[in-house]
């Protein structure tokens, strides 16, 4: 068995030097890492689920500063500490039910409840055990009064329910991180399956004859136009290149391969082209609380072409990239610079220099990698559970969250 501190450090290590990127990666592998984490976690005889989720709050805070851009990674964290909390309450419930039902079950054999003050589950159903048990033979042979024998019962009664007691809380750690594993396995089971979800709504979208715009390589998109084109949905692609670093050629190549028709533009051309389109179909990096949208560069152009036009902008993301924060603050919607060899070869800086001062002109590059697009360009997101209004995704996020567990704070790593 791999020792979890290793591993943690492995996986900050590669998320620091960005060696692994995009939402689905790093929502599985976190997922994976954080039920590794559940699975070594020794609880204490008390408040199981608090420590569960202090080692979950603990690690979580660690793989958000390693690369805070990554927002699927404290989006899985915070899904985890939701599960736990979910885990620990239904089991808490069934307890209680369970001690209800007992109590009720001896009140069948007793009087009117109205005439005697009401007891604990648990002091009713001992006071039954008491009262109907019988004197021992030991104890009529002896002749001890049958009210020693009752308070040596219950003496022995009461550790008994010592014992009962501490294997039921060993019980229930075990049921608890059993129950958080099983559920952490279907959260990485989903992730591995959203595309297939959200593909398989494509027949209801996609219709004879339609021209969709994208932008960017998104396997979820390639997916969906693919699913459409099976069910014999015959309709034209046009995709935007997606410069500097010309995602949509790899994009265009991968339609092409599997058979549908495909036209590339430059983005300058978007505007020139969207009055043709039906429908853009674009993938997102996260979906944020107020149904805005962090996706790749370019796509807010992209979708203000389309509302000059009236061409519904449609929004692929599966449930993991449901970022419960809000873009309000700065450290919240944050945005990766890329290297500035995407946009100018570093042997063009020469021609700016003196050469013999070596001195040139002043020349900065920007090259950001994400776009945030506003709700009110949103026209519909297609999600694993189907597709909903941005005015809907708050309360599609209140299923997967709590409350407790949406700040996760930025520690320096050590």
């Amino acid at each position: 068995m791999l020792d979890t501190n290793a591993l943690v450090h492995d996986i900050l290590n590669k998320l620091k030097r960005r060696q692994i990127e995009g939402s689905k990666a790093t929502a599985k592998l976190t997922a994976e890492l954080l039920r590794s984490v559940i699975s070594q976690q020794r609880l204490p005889s008390t408040n199981q689920a608090g420590a569960l989720i202090d080692a979950i709050k603990a690690i979580g805070e660690q793989l958000v500063a390693a690369n805070p851009v990554e927002l699927a990674v404290g989006n899985i964290a915070r899904r985890v500490l939701h599960i736990i909390r979910e885990e620990d309450l239904s089991l808490t419930t069934s307890v209680i039910g369970g001690l209800s039902l007992s109590a009720i079950s001896d009140d069948e054999n007793d009087v009117e409840q109205d005439d005697y003050p009401v007891l604990s589950a648990a002091a009713v159903a001992a006071a039954a055990r008491n009262a109907l048990r019988a004197p021992s033979l030991q104890t009529l042979l002896e002749g001890v009064p049958h009210s020693a024998a009752v308070l040596h019962s219950n003496s022995s009664a009461d550790d008994s329910e010592e014992k009962t007691k501490s294997t039921d809380k060993n019980s229930r750690s075990r049921k608890l991180k059993h129950n958080v594993i099983e559920t952490v396995n279907d959260l990485i089971q989903d992730i591995a399956t959203c595309h297939e979800e959200i593909a398989e709504q494509a027949v209801e979208h996609i219709h004879h004859n339609e021209v969709i715009l994208t932008l960017g390589s998104s396997r979820t998109v390639i997916e969906f136009l693919c699913a459409a084109k099976e069910k014999k949905r015959s309709f034209r692609v046009f995709v935007a290149e997606g410069a500097p670093r010309y995602e949509g050629h790899i994009l265009a190549n991968e339609l092409i391969s599997r058979g549908l028709q495909t036209t590339v533009i430059t983005d300058s051309a978007v505007f020139a082209m969207i009055s043709r389109v039906n429908m853009v179909i674009v993938g997102a990096h996260a979906v944020m609380a107020n149904g805005g949208v962090i996706a790749p560069v370019g796509l807010s152009m992209v979708a203000l072409a389309a509302q000059r036009h009236a061409v519904p902008f449609v929004v692929l993301a599966g449930i993991h990239k449901l970022c419960p924060l809000y873009p309000h603050k700065p450290e919240v919607l944050l945005n990766e610079l890329k290297s500035p060899s995407d946009l100018l070869d570093f042997g063009e800086f020469s021609d700016c220099m003196d050469s013999a001062t070596g001195i040139g002109f002043p020349l900065h590059v920007v090259n950001p990698a994400f776009d945030y697009v506003p709700p009110q360009l949103v026209t519909l997101f297609i999600t694993d559970t189907g597709g909903h209004n941005p005015s809907y995704m708050y309360r599609l996020i209140a299923d997967y969250y709590s409350a407790d567990d949406l700040v996760l704070q930025r520690k320096p790593i050590s």
